[in-house]
């Protein structure tokens, strides 16, 4: 197989690999020769075949399994968040907040049409960028900040990325990772750089070494961060931005997606001082995902850079949307509705992670619309115990960079479960631990 593989230079190399792919030569699965033995065999330096098979990872053509090697990556979509299509069992693996929990907005529609908006107008509602401004200013060390109304967080975080990135750039994300986030960096050829997370968010060694290695942003959940549920602690935000101070240029990117409902306060990694940052809080977790908008605010460069990325598509968020959210968020009803969804996913997961831990699963729950529960034994096999009791739960590989630990993880969306249906399912995972050849500690003994 190896000699099969022919060029000079980084790109000639990857193009021939593509080519077997495409001709079927090499299929998902096979591994690719050691960098070594590649340079030694084509006769090039081993920095050409680190960049060859670095262009195809971003590419998401191969991927990297450290002690594994480099293998073909499989043709399967990248995994995304939301119900499974086709499946019989029940689905506990959403991310979706409760439907029953969004506010209606039949009675903001009625009145909020008001007069038509033509080219050239403000992209952004007065009446909105007046709500944001006292929703975000607060929050900010940095004094100088505008504001960008985008098509959803994902819409704002791959725009921010593609204003200051160029294809291979490194990109600092969280390990575990939120899914839109490695699919977004994957699709953008950018080369993302794994900052572990803890209990306190994002480790100071971890974004220490990310930025040792010339990463050019970081994008960082603040609290509720999905999957883990971490929430910055003030002394770790206080650490991290100290590591920044040495690097006001690297731009970093906040997604505060679970905002309003969050019960833990939000910290931040941008500093008074820092250069090139933007703060995105969209409204889709609590007023529904169809309402795809979000609010950044940014550095004036940055939101400059960020309306230009906005001119050749879609130039400006539709302003009937802007007025619902305005009409929405600014509604005191809803305003209650919103806080007594957050307190609901709160008690919800607590009750849920109690009833795991009496049963021998040490479970504490974060902040946010999942749980993030540790395993005895390996995600995937308690998984397929979990289908056969008609479960789909979702595994911690999935938002694996390159977090060992996370491949004994589930990631567990457990909100919307009458009592009857989180007991069974509590006991059902308990069993399928146990079946997995895991065995939960005696009640006490955790």
């Amino acid at each position: 197989m190896t000699l099969e593989i022919t060029g000079s230079s980084a790109a000639d190399i990857a193009a021939s690999v593509r080519a077997l792919i495409e001709r079927g030569a090499l299929r998902p699965g096979d591994a690719l020769p050691p960098v070594r033995n590649l340079a030694d065999d084509l006769g090039v330096n081993r920095n050409t075949a680190v960049a060859a098979y670095r262009q195809l990872t971003t590419a998401g053509v191969v991927v990297t399994r450290g002690r594994g090697g480099t293998r073909v990556a499989d043709r399967s979509a990248v995994a995304q968040e939301g119900f499974a299509a086709d499946s019989v069992l029940r689905d506990v693996a959403t991310g979706n907040p409760d439907p029953d929990l969004i506010p209606d907005p039949s009675r903001a529609l009625a009145g909020m049409a008001g007069r038509p908006v033509l080219y050239g107008e403000p992209v952004v509602d007065p009446g909105l960028e007046r709500w944001a401004r006292d929703w975000v200013g607060d929050d900010l060390a940095p004094s100088e900040v505008r504001l960008t109304i985008t098509s959803g967080a994902a819409d704002a975080v791959e725009r921010l990325l593609a204003q200051a990135l160029v294809r291979d750039d490194a990109v600092a994300l969280e390990d575990p990772c939120f899914l839109t986030s490695i699919h977004t960096v994957r699709v953008g050829g950018y080369r993302p750089v794994p900052v572990p997370v803890d209990d306190e968010g994002m480790t100071v060694a971890g974004l220490r070494a990310a930025l040792e290695q010339g990463v050019r942003a970081v994008v960082c959940t603040p609290r509720a961060q999905n999957p883990t549920g971490a929430s910055l602690s003030e002394r770790r935000a206080e650490e991290l931005r100290a590591v920044l101070r040495e690097h006001p240029y690297v731009l970093v990117i906040e997604d505060d997606h679970f905002s309003m409902l969050s019960r833990r306060p939000y910290r931040s990694l941008i500093g008074p001082e820092h250069r090139r940052w933007a703060l995105v809080r969209s409204v889709s977790k609590f007023l529904g995902p169809d309402m795809c908008l979000a609010v950044t605010a940014s550095d004036p460069e940055t939101a400059d850079r960020l309306a230009m990325r906005l001119t050749p598509g879609t130039t400006w968020v539709s302003h009937l949307l802007q007025r619902l959210t305005l009409a929405l968020v600014t509604d005191p009803d809803v305003d209650a509705d919103i806080a007594a969804a957050g307190a609901h996913y709160a008690a919800r997961n607590d009750a849920f992670a109690g009833r795991l831990t009496e049963l021998g699963l040490p479970t504490t729950a974060g902040d946010g619309l999942n749980l993030w529960v540790a395993l005895p034994v390996p995600a995937r096999d308690v998984s397929e115990q979990l289908m056969r009791r008609g479960w789909l739960v979702r595994t911690g590989d999935e938002f694996v960079l390159a977090d060992a630990p996370a491949t004994h993880r589930l990631r567990l969306t457990v909100h919307d479960l009458s009592d009857a249906d989180a007991e069974r399912l509590a006991t059902d995972l308990a069993a399928a631990v146990r079946a997995a050849g895991g065995r939960p500690a005696p009640a006490g003994m955790e």
